[in-house]
């Protein structure tokens, strides 16, 4: 088996690089859905939540009330690691059980979109990570997800820095160009991995 962590800043592009990987033959084992997978009502992690955040983080149909929770944590640093605490270990559990159902032989892509934020050097036998200057995921936010600009910006400050993810990577995917230039990107990167 072969262990990828795939991550790049928020607007870069991770999501279409995970899917092209995922047409190549990749597992893929998406954090974002994990994520929403460890709460769905009736989760530990959930319970976990409403035991340490108070059942206003909840929807009158008892699912999790993201962006009530995201109001929360915003700007509180311990309640922020409060929630990380809950939530990564039950997400590293069930990424664990999704990459040992993909067999021995498998290339096994991690999409972990803070990759460099939340995992040790080593987790993986590759680190690829999607890049674009700053300006081009700002752009992207504003222009693909009717974010404000200072929304925007503060959602980027508050993930590793474009440098930090660059030093992490054994590979790096840049995708500033056309979607047939990342799909040639793409077609190098997955050679390299197989």
């Amino acid at each position: 088996m072969t262990r990828v962590g795939l991550t790049g800043g928020i607007g870069s592009g991770k999501s279409s690089v995970s899917a092209r990987l995922r047409d190549r033959g990749a597992v893929v084992i998406d954090y974002d859905v994990l994520a929403r997978e460890v709460v769905e009502p009736g989760a530990p992690a959930l319970e976990r939540l409403v035991e340490r955040f108070g059942p206003e983080i909840l929807t009158p149909d008892g699912g999790l009330d993201r962006p009530g929770l995201g109001a929360v944590v915003f700007g509180d640093e311990a309640a922020r690691r409060d929630l990380e605490a809950i939530l990564h270990p039950a997400v590293r559990a069930l990424a664990a059980e999704r990459e040992a159902a993909a067999g021995p032989d498998a290339l096994v892509v991690h999409d972990v979109p803070l990759l460099v934020e939340t995992s040790p050097p080593g987790t993986f036998d590759r680190v690829v990570v999607v890049d674009v200057p700053e300006e081009v995921q700002l752009d992207r936010l504003v222009r693909l997800r009717g974010m404000s600009e200072d929304e925007a910006r503060a959602r980027i400050a508050s993930q590793a820095t474009r440098e930090q993810r660059l030093a992490a990577a054994d590979d790096v995917v840049d995708n500033t160009g056309t979607l047939e230039d990342l799909d040639r990107a793409v077609e190098v990167l997955w050679a390299e991995l197989g």
